[in-house]
């Protein structure tokens, strides 16, 4: 196995060659891999997305040697439970351990890995197509933190998640012995997000985060009904979570959502949210207007803009960090692995 030091050694030549978005992805690379513990995990081993964050941000970086990103994958698989979901059992506390928000990004992680077996994947699928809620309220179709927890629950940024791992791995379920094929009820789920897309008012096209849980605010519309503010980062993950249900940009539904999101367009916040989970923002950002195939918002350039604020951010030693901890942003191997995700769909 090749040592830290031979590592430092490959990516330092690499990066002499580099475009600045090359070299910018190549330094957090480097920072990524110096803070790898030697059982292969990230972080926090109590949380399997830690670890699932920066093995698909360095799976897709085109120094990073191979060996460290099998042992974060075999750290990931080692957290998988009977029941096909990537989590650690947090018994007493109403769930089981953050199961649908690890499990979905397990899960695509280990996809782009390219280095996890076909059976723990379809094994994953099958706990987060179970974990979708059915019924006839706002919440059916959605999806919450836990497949098991003290209340019913469902959020629009989970639910992007979840909806993203199962349409990135759908292409499985090929091999799968047996049985019927795994999936979600797409219908469903489309129907969950749409209902979180303000259709009136100044927000027009904008989403929240759930209908019950005020993360950005409230807002009033002409009926003089409060409603939940719409922002940045949901709004996004309405636009993917569109994108994934099979709608495209000329969908009325997602013109409308690109039309508030080039009105409140900003990199340097997350509109309604400030600085409240910035890189998560700047993630689902990049990954919306990729799956939309959308060049410009508006006027903008999102690639240039959105690099070019990014790498400003990035710190000497190769991070980057969030001052504000909403959303564990404090971390700055989860900010760095956002980062660097951004920065390769930009490049």
């Amino acid at each position: 196995m090749k040592s830290v030091l031979s590592i430092a050694v490959a990516l330092s030549a690499a990066m002499a060659f580099a475009s600045p978005i090359d070299e910018a992805i190549a330094k957090g690379a480097k920072y990524l891999l110096s803070k790898q513990a030697e059982d292969g995990h990230w972080s926090d081993g109590q949380m399997p997305a830690l670890t699932a964050l920066p093995v698909w941000a360095l799976a897709g970086c085109r120094e990073t040697p191979a060996e460290a990103v099998e042992k974060g994958v075999k750290f990931v698989l080692g957290t998988q439970r009977e029941d096909g979901g990537f989590y650690v059992p947090k018994p007493g506390r109403g769930g089981s351990g953050l199961g649908n928000y690890n499990t979905s990004v397990c899960l695509s992680s280990l996809f782009v890995s390219g280095k996890a077996p076909t059976e723990a994947l379809l094994k994953a699928r099958e706990y987060i197509a179970s974990s979708q809620l059915t019924g006839d309220d706002t919440m059916a179709g959605g999806f919450g933190y836990d497949k098991v927890s003290r209340r019913r629950y469902a959020d629009l940024s989970n639910t992007s998640y979840a909806m993203d791992a199962m349409r990135r791995t759908q292409g499985l379920e090929e091999f799968r012995q047996g049985g019927k094929k795994v999936d979600l009820d797409w219908d469903k789920a489309l129907a969950f997000v749409d209902n979180l897309i303000k259709k009136e008012g100044p927000e027009a096209g904008g989403a929240a985060y759930n209908d019950r849980t005020p993360q950005g605010g409230t807002s009033t519309n002409q009926q003089g009904q409060v409603q939940l503010r719409a922002y940045g980062s949901m709004t996004y993950a309405a636009v993917l979570s569109m994108c994934h249900a099979n709608l495209d940009r000329s969908d009325p539904r997602v013109k409308q959502s690109l039309e508030y999101l080039n009105t409140y367009w900003s990199v340097d916040g997350n509109p309604g949210m400030g600085n409240q989970g910035l890189y998560y923002f700047y993630d689902i950002m990049a990954r919306a207007l990729s799956a939309s195939g959308v060049e410009k918002v508006g006027e903008h350039d999102w690639k240039k803009e959105l690099s070019e604020k990014v790498m400003s951010l990035q710190q000497e030693d190769g991070s980057w960090v969030n001052d504000n901890n909403r959303f564990w942003e404090a971390d700055p191997v989860l900010c760095t692995s956002f980062a660097v995700l951004v920065l390769q769909l930009c490049r």
